[in-house]
């Protein structure tokens, strides 16, 4: 464990350490929080950027799968406190205010216009048969429902792959867990098993949805039609 004089005058992005007061750089070495530092907790997204922008700073990250998650900002003490202050007296004002609801109904159109895209996207991929155009609309909305929300992880939320990719692999994921015994499986820890599993429910999903698509009768047993009446 080194000690961190030489890199209090740095911004860097750092991984935790071992003990609460320690961070592990890129290097691999682990070092010492400077001791008139404090660590910023994650969530106030405003008084991060402001910190961050006002001197040195340590971000602390950590990756779980394929997802990083942020812990939060180790920096001097007097920053975040003073920057704190003056956040809070900005965040009392009118103007403050009117700019905060502003940016609400900015973003809350703006989720509104996704999640009409999102439905219709889904609407493609399902192209049921006329004669099952009621369950299609009943399944778009429960795949958005679960899939859309802002901060929910999911894969509709990406913007890695088009939309038309979102829909069909929300669609598939919404049935895995709703139409498949997926979730009281006990799946074997080996490497691959899972993707191999989920390959399979998903071939399993599409041969349901192609009943849809050539206008069968369904069954009232269908598991589709047994999820969508449950949900």
């Amino acid at each position: 464990m080194e000690n961190a004089s030489h890199l209090a005058t740095q911004t860097l992005v750092a991984s935790p350490g071992p003990n609460a007061r320690t961070v592990r750089i890129v290097s691999g070495q682990v070092i010492d929080v400077p001791t008139d530092w404090s660590l910023l907790a994650p969530g106030d997204a405003m008084l991060t950027r402001r910190v961050k922008a006002a001197g040195p700073s340590w971000t602390v990250q950590e990756k779980k799968g394929r997802r990083t998650f942020s812990l939060g900002v180790w920096a001097p003490t007097s920053t975040i406190e003073s920057t704190r202050q003056q956040a809070t007296v900005e965040r009392s004002t009118d103007v403050y205010a009117k700019k905060q609801s502003a940016q609400a109904k900015r973003r809350e159109a703006k989720q509104s216009e996704y999640v009409e895209d999102f439905v219709g996207a889904v609407m493609t991929f399902l192209d049921f048969h006329s004669a099952h155009q009621p369950i299609a609309e009943k399944l778009a909305q429960a795949v958005a429902i679960h899939a859309t929300p802002v901060g929910s992880g999911t894969v509709a939320r990406t913007q890695r792959i088009p939309i038309e990719r979102r829909a069909e692999a929300a669609v598939i994921a919404w049935m895995r867990h709703q139409t498949t015994a997926y979730d009281r499986l006990k799946i074997p820890r080996v490497k691959g098993e899972r993707r191999e599993v989920r390959r399979m429910l998903a071939e399993e999903s599409r041969r349901l949805l192609h009943y849809y698509r050539t206008g069968h009768a369904i069954s009232p047993h269908c598991p589709l039609n047994k999820a969508l009446r449950a949900s």
